[in-house]
């Protein structure tokens, strides 16, 4: 069982609320995999890929997402999208007239009408097009399913090609013809075309080459600033993390152990988790780093199906107490609106990245 907090607790059937510069906000989102054993199927486990998720994205933000492989970054984002159902917890998402929903609890018919919403951009973009469609039909269908006329779906992917920086008479062209870059501008393309509110890029530019990468996140900006979005961007990559995100959220083994604006987070890091992160990422710029001051991260990303008692982090952790050892940290506000979980947050002095000048 995973735990609660006393912020979730609501009695009777109080409607849900959110701040008005909220978005959406997650609540105990806890998605489970049971894992099944012997001849008989007996449930042996859960393998807690998110497990007592506290998060909320604001309007117009960057929220950039970041942990090792084998965290729980996608699944989030493929919950909150609802491609899984969560197993419990709240995903909470305030509509443009201010009504809050919880998208958790609702079916597939009841979802409809919020996939036009929230809509997502995946990582590989050679899989995640139908390679016996066309480019009109890829970006076109959801538009379709969403009950458009025929002749506006043209004129809608027509335009949207524009938007991507594709030409337009590229309608009737297979993925096949594409390079990896322009494939996810086709991805990215497809992802706008309902006019969404929040756009989840999961990886949406670490299988392209770092020169391609940077275009994709300048072209991300600046759909950003001309539809209004809001991103919840996940990634392993810092360095883009740290070019792209408003606030960052850093996750590990399921659970959030750290939020705060980017410039907070990567000067002066709260969490030892946080600090190996950064220090995990080569840095061309030499005034940018640090040699040898940092203790170097060991070890491997504990399993989510036995995760180790009390803090997650604590067999890989330099700065580990007995206390780490059995007594899991609580999610908990610091000064500044930072968030972290960390027993000792406040007594350790941990080392940051030199802002950029």
């Amino acid at each position: 069982m995973s735990e609660t907090t006393p912020q979730t607790a609501m009695a009777g059937t109080t409607e849900p609320t959110l701040d008005t510069d909220e978005l959406l906000r997650l609540e105990s989102l806890c998605v489970h995999f049971p894992i099944y054993k012997g001849l008989l199927r007996r449930h042996a486990g859960d393998v807690r890929a998110v497990d007592d998720v506290h998060l909320s994205v604001k309007k117009g933000e960057v929220l950039g997402l970041v942990g090792e492989s084998g965290c729980g970054k996608t699944t989030t984002g493929r919950s909150i999208v609802r491609i899984l159902k969560p197993t419990s917890g709240k995903i909470l998402y305030q509509e443009e007239h201010g009504k809050v929903v919880d998208l958790a609890q609702l079916n597939d018919r009841q979802l409809f009408k919020y996939r036009a919403d929230i809509r997502m951009v995946f990582q590989d973009p050679f899989s995640s097009l139908n390679p016996r469609l066309t480019v009109g039909d890829i970006i076109g269908e959801v538009l379709e399913i969403q009950g458009w006329r025929k002749s506006d779906i043209n004129d809608r992917v027509r335009y949207l090609l524009e938007k991507v920086g594709l030409r337009p008479e590229y309608v009737g062209r297979f993925p096949h013809a594409f390079s990896g870059g322009e494939r996810q501008r086709i991805g990215i393309a497809r992802s706008l075309a309902t006019n969404p509110r929040l756009v989840v890029a999961d990886e949406s530019v670490s299988a392209l080459d770092v020169s391609i990468q940077a275009q994709t996140i300048n072209l991300l900006q600046d759909l950003q600033e001309e539809f209004g979005l809001t991103y919840l961007f996940v990634a392993h990559d810092l360095s883009v993390v740290e070019h792209i995100s408003d606030r960052v959220a850093v996750m590990y083994v399921g659970k959030i152990v750290e939020v705060a604006d980017k410039d907070s987070l990567f000067g002066s890091p709260k969490h030892p988790y946080t600090e190996a992160l950064l220090h995990s990422v080569p840095k061309p710029d030499p005034k940018r780093r640090r040699l040898g001051t940092v203790p170097k991260l060991k070890g491997e990303v504990a399993d989510p199906a036995n995760p180790p008692r009390g803090c997650y982090f604590h067999p890989r952790c330099p700065y580990a107490q007995d206390k780490c050892r059995v007594e899991r940290p609580a999610l908990r506000a610091l000064p500044g609106g930072r968030q972290v979980a960390c027993h000792f947050a406040e007594e350790l002095d941990l080392e940051g990245i030199p802002a950029v000048e």
